[in-house]
């Protein structure tokens, strides 16, 4: 693979969300199993600074990973953008997209769109709520939709 990408989750007010973790070091674990040598972390700016990316970034150092094998992408606020704007970081169409469970349909689904070559690796989970899993089935119809119109370059 050519790159782990990581989806963005909220930072709150006191650090980063349980899900902003969980995604991260699942993702540390990929790259120190050898899965692919470089991770960008995607999300930008939320309710609370700094950037998802920038939060993820030092985690991931954190995690013992080199800074020179993170390549942020810090300026998106959705699932098309996470995986739009990092595939203008990737050095390959190969990559593994780091996201829960509930959200990896939709996530394979516009990278696939974007002529990405995508696995999902999501982290166990602890229950998810129920509103996480409506959301999901209304947004896959609803991103279908959107990447009818989307040319498949992005």
């Amino acid at each position: 693979m050519d790159a782990i990408l990581i989806l963005g989750a909220a930072v709150w007010q006191d650090g980063p969300s349980p899900t902003l973790r969980r995604r991260t070091a699942h993702a540390a674990r990929l790259w120190h199993a050898g899965r692919a040598p470089l991770i960008i972390p995607c999300g930008g700016l939320g309710r609370h600074p700094p950037s998802e990316a920038a939060v993820m970034q030092q985690l991931l150092i954190d995690a013992d990973i080199p800074a020179s094998a993170i390549r942020p992408e810090d300026q998106s606020t959705t699932t098309l953008e996470n995986i739009r704007n990092a595939k203008q970081l990737l050095p390959g169409p190969r990559i593994i997209i780091v996201t829960d469970h509930y959200h990896g349909r939709r996530a394979l689904m516009v990278a696939r769109h974007l002529q990405l070559q995508a696995e999902l690796s999501a982290p166990k989970t602890p229950h998810i709520p129920l509103k996480q899993h409506l959301r999901e089935a209304l947004a896959r119809p609803a991103y279908a939709l959107k990447l009818r119109r989307l040319p498949r370059d992005g």
